[in-house]
Parts: C-alpha cells; structure tokens; sequence
C-alpha cells in the first residue's frame, strides 16, 4: 500500500460526515479549490493510536479556514472524532493524518461566498521524511530563490494550500541537486523556513529561531521550543539573516513530518549534528511515543 499512488488504495476516508470507500473519496475537477488555492489543511502523526498535539492541529485548521473567510461547517470535537474514526478504520497505529477543508464547486470564479465548504480526512503510513541515511549526518539544503510573502499580501499565519506552491518548487529543485530541502528566506531577506519545516540553530548554547510574523508557527516547533526551556536552553525568537548561519554551533529543522531532523549542509556551509540537537530529538520522540 505504501508505494500505492493516493488515489488508488484500499481503505476508508472521512469526507463530509462519515467514512467512504477510499476510491470514492473524490471532488470534481470544477472545485474552487482546485483554481483558486482556496483550501487549508493539517499535517499530523499517530504514534501508538494517539494523534500527537490533535486538539492543537484542529484549531489551526479552523484558525486557517477563517483566515481564508469560510468556515468548516463541523466543530473541534466532531473533527477531533472524525480523525479518531479515521485512525481507527485505517487500521494503523502509527500514521500520518492528513484533514483538508475546501471550497467546492457550485460556482467557479473568484468569489465563493455560496460555495460549499467540504472536509475530508485521510490516513496512511509515512515513515521518516528524510531518508535515516541523511538525518544521521544531516540533511543538505540549498538556497531557495523563492521568498516567503509578507502578511500583507497572503494569509501567511494559515496553513493553506496555496502558500506552498513556492515550496513544491524549491523542494524539486533541491531534489534535482541531489539535496533534501531548500531554506527559505522572506521578502526582507532574512531567514525564514524550510519547504515544510521550521529553521533553527543553536549558537554558544542558545536556540535561536525566526519570529514567526510571516512563516507558519508550527505546532511542533513550539512543542520543541518547550523541550529546550524545561532543560535550561534559552530560546531566542528573533530576526535572522542568512549570514549568521555559517557561524552556528548546529543547525535542524522541525516539523510534524521532519520531527527533528539535524542539518549538515546549507550550501557551502557544513555543520555537524551536536548535542542539543540530538537532545530535542531523543526528548521529542520520548513525548510522541510516550
């Protein structure tokens, strides 16, 4: 099933108030979504039949529907059941849960006041999102020549589907130059993220991370966060350029997919896995899989 396209496996998916065939889980071509970006969506694991951080995601999602004026037509506890549902029919204890909400198709152009708001949820196994051979020595990046919008010119605090269309493209052409990633910086030029993950370093045994005013405030990143401060690491949100970077002590990336993955190169620059990364991961993975 795992090297199966999406739209052809066997299961059961969560769409519009109860399971379906996974096959039958479908939206037709005309979808607002489909033209217009107008969909939002969470990325988030199992691990032992538990959805990490699951309360935290859904109201993300509800945060993110708004923020692209709609609103899912269910409340937090009926898409927290849902997911449970969806967990408990796939069968898996330890996946990837991925719910999408969207604007239909009753009418195709810009505006979409009247258009449905649809909900789906799906789960499969994902395994690393790195392969074990790179996060052992880091993971390589290049330099992506895309930046991140300002919050005045896209909806930069949701996760939406249209926001990632410059990530898809810098992580192709990391993939193409034999990279794992690409890192991003804003429309100021300082640092801002990676295709799907949250930049940080560690610098004289501070962690230090980018404000996140135009990048996504990823759960797993304030999860992490938390992990440094309860064992004495300061943590420092601040500004970041990119030339700081060369002089960091470690580098890694977190996320839901990326948990925390160690980062060994950002084109010419090389670092080495250290110990405060190794630390957030081994405690990251205690509280995911506790």
């Amino acid at each position: 099933m795992a090297d199966s396209p999406l739209h052809d496996r066997d299961g059961f998916i969560w769409f519009d108030g109860g399971l379906v065939q996974w096959r039958e889980a479908k939206a037709h071509v005309l979808t607002h979504a489909l033209h217009y970006g107008s969909a939002v969506f969470e990325g988030e694991r199992a691990y032992n039949g538990k959805i990490f951080k699951m309360r935290e995601h859904t109201e993300r999602l509800l945060r993110s529907a708004n923020l692209l004026d709609y609103e899912i037509p269910y409340s937090a506890e009926e898409i927290d059941a849902a997911k449970m549902e969806t967990l408990r029919a796939s069968g898996l204890e330890d996946a990837y849960v991925r719910p999408i909400a969207w604007r239909g198709s009753e009418s195709l152009s810009v505006s979409a006041l009247n258009n449905k708001i649809h909900l789906a949820i799906a789960c499969w196994p994902w395994p690393s999102y790195f392969s074990p051979e790179a996060r052992a020595k880091g993971i390589k990046l290049i330099m992506s020549k895309w930046a991140r919008p300002a919050p005045t010119t896209a909806p930069t605090a949701a996760k939406a589907a249209g926001l990632y269309m410059i990530c898809t493209i810098s992580k192709n052409e990391a993939e193409r130059q034999g990279c794992s990633d690409a890192l991003m910086l804003d429309w100021r030029g300082q640092v801002a993220e990676a295709t799907g993950a949250n930049f940080f370093m560690v610098k004289n045994g501070e962690l230090h991370t980018p404000a996140p005013d135009c990048i996504l405030d990823g759960i797993t990143r304030r999860t992490v966060m938390d992990l440094a401060r309860e064992q004495g690491i300061p943590v420092v949100e601040r500004a970041i350029w990119p030339e700081e970077i060369k002089d960091a002590d470690e580098v890694f990336l977190t996320g839901t997919a990326a948990e925390v993955t160690a980062v060994g190169q950002i084109g010419s620059w090389t670092f080495t896995p250290g110990p405060i990364t190794k630390l957030l991961a081994e405690k990251y993975k205690a509280i995911t899989r506790g």
